[in-house]
């Protein structure tokens, strides 16, 4: 019977990777006792966007068999790594960046790792804006300082199941660091390489505003997964996000998906929408780039930030949270579509 439930499965197809879920090595267990049929599969991320649909499609499959009268699907998940690890221990290292400034940028990275961390991944993030630090403000964590390991690594401030580090937690607050390219390139390479990350199924990165110094660091320094643009709908923002999209391009890093940030306003009292600065602009950008979600503006998002809670934690009910949390399962989806190319053509499976 084992082999019949096998080979329904082999029906069954990841939305995403369009991959069938036995050769994908993901069925870990299935079996059948009492006409129920228990299956578990492991997915290639705890935050799968399409985890319900998975849910579905076994369940319809396995109901074809004989003598199956019922189907109890459990999920396990494993993140699987490219053929070249972006660092010991981590497994992906994902960019976040923008052509320009206030479009926030900052905000939209501590949403994704908290929503990831909150999901079941390992999640790290580094503050790589050096000159303009503010993850640990939005972490809750800006008074915390640094220390370092007996083997003299730095130990990752840990805050919301996410850990970080920032130029914040180094310096004093609101001391300028007045820098060039070659120590900017030093404290890089330090955050990375000098540091206990320990496992990681994802480090972000949230890069400072432009196409620099840091930037470029970062892409000859470790082995980068992909890069998420965020930018706002106006032609202005979307000019600079432009930029950035060729900067990346130029470095051969893939652009895994663009983040519409202050896409509209949703009125309180009437629930009536807004395009305050013209939504949608961002699929101008191309329609080779995923448009991993539409942020809508929200002052919870200021607040929560303030306060040192990542929105998708503080009110996950909250319109801005639940457009934020999608984009992250959409963009842990478009890493597992990216890793998939590195994955053998069968794998061992039960």
């Amino acid at each position: 019977m084992h082999d019949a439930l096998m080979a329904a499965l082999r029906t069954v197809n990841d939305p995403e990777l369009h991959r069938d879920l036995v050769s994908l090595g993901m069925i870990e267990a299935a079996e059948l006792g009492g006409g129920v049929a228990r299956v578990k599969v492991n997915l290639t991320t705890p935050a799968c966007p399409l985890k319900g649909k998975i849910e579905g499609d076994v369940r319809e499959a396995l109901l074809k068999v004989p003598g199956v009268q019922d189907v109890v699907v459990t999920f396990g998940a494993m993140v699987r790594a490219p053929s070249q690890p972006a660092l010991p221990g981590v497994k992906h290292v994902v960019l976040v960046g923008s052509g320009k400034g206030g479009v926030g940028k900052s905000s939209v990275a501590v949403n994704l790792a908290a929503s990831l961390a909150r999901d079941g991944a390992k999640v790290g993030l580094l503050d790589a804006d050096v000159y303009g630090p503010s993850v640990a403000h939005m972490m809750g964590q800006g008074a915390a300082r640094i220390t370092a390991n007996e083997e003299r690594k730095m130990l990752p401030i840990e805050a919301h199941g996410v850990k970080f580090l920032s130029m914040a937690n180094l310096s004093p607050a609101g001391q300028a660091l007045v820098w060039r390219g070659p120590m900017l390139h030093s404290a890089i390479q330090q955050f990375l390489k000098d540091a206990a990350w320990g496992q990681l199924d994802y480090l972000i990165v949230d890069l400072p505003p432009g196409t620099g110094d840091v930037q470029l660091s970062l892409t000859q320094t470790v082995q980068v997964t992909g890069a998420v643009i965020v930018t706002t709908p106006q032609d202005v923002a979307l000019i600079d996000a432009a930029r950035a999209i060729d900067m990346f391009k130029k470095a051969s890093v893939p652009v895994l998906g663009i983040v519409e940030n202050m896409s509209y306003f949703v009125a309180p009292d009437t629930g009536h929408t807004y395009d305050l600065f013209g939504r949608g602009g961002s699929r101008k950008l191309g329609e080779q780039f995923p448009l991993l979600g539409e942020v809508p503006i929200d002052t919870d998002v200021r607040q929560d930030s303030d306060q040192g809670t990542p929105v998708v934690l503080a009110h996950p009910d909250r319109p801005a949270a639940a457009v934020l949390t999608q984009v992250a399962r959409n963009l842990a989806g478009q890493i597992s579509i990216r890793s998939l190319s590195s994955l053998p053509d069968q794998l061992t499976v039960v």
